[in-house]
């Protein structure tokens, strides 16, 4: 609600821009100038800030849960939050939006993730059209298959250090070294903005406490 009032603040004050820059015999082109810039501020604060920048985890969550008409990213939310009433529909969504098969092989494998369906991530990682993402499910797959060595191998392959980070949490956490695990798992978080840190922040809620205790 809140968002919703300081949007139709912000749109009000750049009608009263256009209007008082029209009603003063402005140039057209400062105009135009003054609304582009104008509409650049709104999205980089209302959209581009919380999901790439933001690094408080509740104001992440209170923009994502109100992207139920964008369901490229309420996916996220519902993921994190594992509502499995609505995870099924969202990605219902995405898939009859999303045609091409290298846009929904990130979304299939972040799905199957959710299920724990490593066949679902299997299918898909060929198709990632993302070096970083299609590496990073590829050591979760060596991970579940018990081959830790190969996984921090494949480290090489990640360039986002909040990947890497979040590999070797879950190789220390299944090997039962829980103190490094946080460790990376820290890591991971604090490397992380936006959308990122948001789900990982969620998922180490479950996962790994300790890492996410203020």
């Amino acid at each position: 609600m809140k968002r919703y009032r300081w949007s139709i603040t912000v749109y009000f004050m750049l009608f009263v821009f256009v209007l008082f820059t029209l009603f003063n015999d402005y140039s057209p082109i400062l105009i135009v100038v003054g609304a582009v810039v104008a509409t650049l501020i709104v999205f980089t604060i209302q959209f581009y800030y919380p999901a790439v920048l933001d690094k408080r985890v509740d104001r992440v969550e209170s923009f994502l849960r109100n992207q139920t008409n964008n369901p490229a990213l309420y996916i996220q939310y519902v993921l994190a939050n594992r509502l499995e009433d609505e995870a099924g529909t969202v990605m219902e969504q995405l898939m009859s939006k999303h045609k091409r098969v290298a846009v929904q092989a990130t979304y299939k494998a972040a799905y199957g993730w959710y299920r724990k369906d490593m066949a679902a991530i299997q299918e898909a990682v060929p198709y990632i059209r993302y070096p970083d993402y299609r590496a990073y499910y590829e050591a979760a797959l060596l991970l579940e298959e018990g081959n830790s060595a190969q996984a921090r191998e494949h480290l090489k392959s990640i360039r986002k250090a909040w990947m890497r980070s979040a590999v070797l949490a879950e190789i220390e956490r299944k090997a039962g070294n829980n103190e490094l695990a946080v460790k990376y798992a820290r890591e991971a978080v604090e490397a992380s903005r936006g959308v990122q840190r948001y789900v990982l922040y969620k998922e180490y809620e479950r996962t790994l406490p300790q890492a996410v205790e203020a």
